[in-house]
């Protein structure tokens, strides 16, 4: 199979988008496995839940401007040169996780690493293997991304729960699968081969004006990726951590791993379904709505059948909302402002990882279940919206 991407053809592009792809899985990895270690700090290290949902979010200040700054960046340098860095700043991350210990400071710069490590990757990482796959690079990217975020969670909770010293040992397992599998992005060959000539300054500068689509299909559904997936497995653990005495970092990890795979098997069914499109948005807004009620269910009663059910919901919001939003950006971008595009999109979608310190804050004075009955009101303006425009222009296919 044979296709152009600026001037050069690319072949075999079934294989050639792999070495990207496990190199996206390695710093997806890095990225999320801090999630089941928040019960791990709350319990050995004393922090309060504010405390470690903020070291949760903190990687969003890594990951926006790794992101926004990364995929243009790629549009002139190459897709090579950025993601290549990327595995070694995620390595770097976790060593900084390890060495912290109950050092806050440290801690907090070690997330920023990951979250830098993957936002770029992210961005330019899509990006690329997209470009090398053509067809269903969309779905083959959110796939890479979403086993790093399964394996890295599940890896470390279960280290956490079990071995000994699992503040360093459940990082330095990331470091010794990272190293190669970092390396394996080598191999892949570079697809921007008419980069831009002009300003930096106006390469940075991400055309979104006029992107009707972009704005009313593509944001509206985008903080979703990560609302779901934050409320799964970062906020409903530690609601239903007095249900699983002794056990709290294991269950945490389980939500984490029962949350992707549901994400798994929604892009999965996506793309059986033809819904890797803006129809996939208007699915995974309904799906939200409905996992945010089960959240709030939750709240009220807490349970763990009822909470593992409603982290499958949200899973599959997560998975429909991923896969869709590529889908539709890789649509409508234009070939040189494709990383740039892309990157808009991932830096919407994390607003979502803020929502759990915003949770934890908000309690203070309001009920969970009113806080997640709020999350539903909104996924049901986000689904209108979309569903709205799908319904006026018709349902855009990639």
């Amino acid at each position: 199979m044979t296709a152009t991407l600026g001037t050069r053809p690319v072949v075999g592009r079934t294989v050639g988008w792999l070495p990207v792809g496990l190199a996206l899985f390695t710093v997806a990895w890095g990225g999320n496995q801090f999630t089941p270690l928040m019960v791990m700090y709350r319990e050995l290290g004393g922090f309060s839940l504010a405390t470690v949902d903020v070291l949760l979010g903190a990687y969003v200040l890594g990951i926006v401007p790794g992101m926004l700054v990364g995929g243009p960046l790629s549009d002139r340098l190459g897709r090579r040169p950025l993601m290549l860095a990327a595995p070694p700043l995620a390595i770097a991350g976790s060593v900084v996780l390890a060495v912290g210990g109950d050092t806050v400071p440290l801690l907090l710069a070690g997330r920023v690493l990951a979250g830098l490590a993957l936002g770029v990757a992210m961005a330019v990482g899509s990006t690329w293997i997209q470009e090398l796959s053509g067809t269903g690079g969309a779905s083959r990217a959110a796939l890479s991304l979403t086993l790093g975020f399964l394996l890295g969670p599940a890896a470390a909770g279960v280290l956490a729960q079990w071995a000994p010293a699992p503040e360093v040992l459940s990082y330095a397992v990331h470091v010794l699968v990272g190293i190669p599998l970092g390396l394996l992005a080598l191999r892949a060959p570079e697809t921007l081969t008419r980069p831009s000539s002009g300003r930096l300054r106006d390469d940075l500068r991400i055309p979104l004006r006029g992107q009707r689509e972009f704005w009313t299909v593509v944001a509206p559904v985008a903080p979703w990726v990560f609302t779901c997936a934050g409320v799964a497995y970062a906020v409903l653990p530690s609601l239903v951590a007095a249900a699983v005495p002794g056990h709290a970092i294991a269950f945490a990890a389980l939500m984490t791993a029962v949350t992707l795979v549901a994400g798994v098997a929604a892009q999965a069914a996506a793309r059986r379904l033809g819904l890797d499109d803006a129809r996939g948005g208007i699915v995974a807004a309904a799906v939200a709505v409905v996992g945010m009620a089960l959240a709030a269910w939750t709240a009220a009663t807490p349970g763990v059948v009822l909470a593992v059910v409603s982290a499958a919901v949200l899973g599959v919001g997560y998975g429909f909302a991923l896969v869709g939003g590529l889908a539709e950006v890789q649509r409508i971008a234009a070939p040189r402002h494709l990383a740039g595009l892309t990157a808009v999109f991932y830096a919407l979608a994390y607003v979502g990882f803020l929502v759990p310190a915003v949770l934890a804050v908000a309690s203070l004075a309001v009920s969970y279940s009113v806080l997640f009955g709020v999350l539903g009101a909104l996924a049901l303006v986000s689904l209108a919206v979309v569903a709205r425009s799908v319904t006026t222009t018709g349902a855009p296919r990639p």
